[in-house]
């Protein structure tokens, strides 16, 4: 019987395996706006991704903190009974092909592959902190 070659951390596995995430995101008024995504993270460049359509909420509430001048402060989460975290950071939009293209494998990675969609963007979070009890390895 083959195994697969753990995680050098444990809760890196959390973070692999597929399950619904949420992202939340402000408003231009400051309220939160919470809704269901795929999320992969890369604990060695400390980077979350999630791929979504241009025109949806979460992209211009970004796109509005960042034409203010503001930062585009997100936190992505996930959990499973009492296993949890939550990851903090500062988003961008990406919308190049090589950045959707290499969101788009991580998530086929993780989950399936996506849907066909041309107005695809990547949403790049720099994560700057991790909560919970099961947080990514270097945290």
């Amino acid at each position: 019987m083959e195994t697969a070659t753990p995680p050098a951390d444990g809760d890196d596995a959390f973070w692999q395996e597929r399950r619904v995430c949420f992202i939340t995101t402000l408003r231009p008024d400051g309220t939160p706006h919470v809704t269901p995504v795929g999320i992969t993270y890369d604990p060695e460049t400390r980077i979350a991704r999630v791929i979504t359509d241009g025109g949806n909420k979460k992209v211009r509430n970004i796109r509005a903190a960042l034409a203010a001048g503001t930062e585009a402060r997100v936190a992505v989460s996930q959990a499973e009974g009492r296993r949890w975290c939550t990851l903090e950071g500062t988003a961008v939009i990406k919308d190049d092909p090589a950045s959707v293209a290499d969101a788009e494998r991580r998530y086929t990675e993780r989950y399936k592959p996506p849907r066909v969609n041309p107005n695809r963007v990547v949403i790049e979070i720099t994560v700057t902190r991790a909560l919970g009890p099961t947080k990514p390895s270097g945290w």
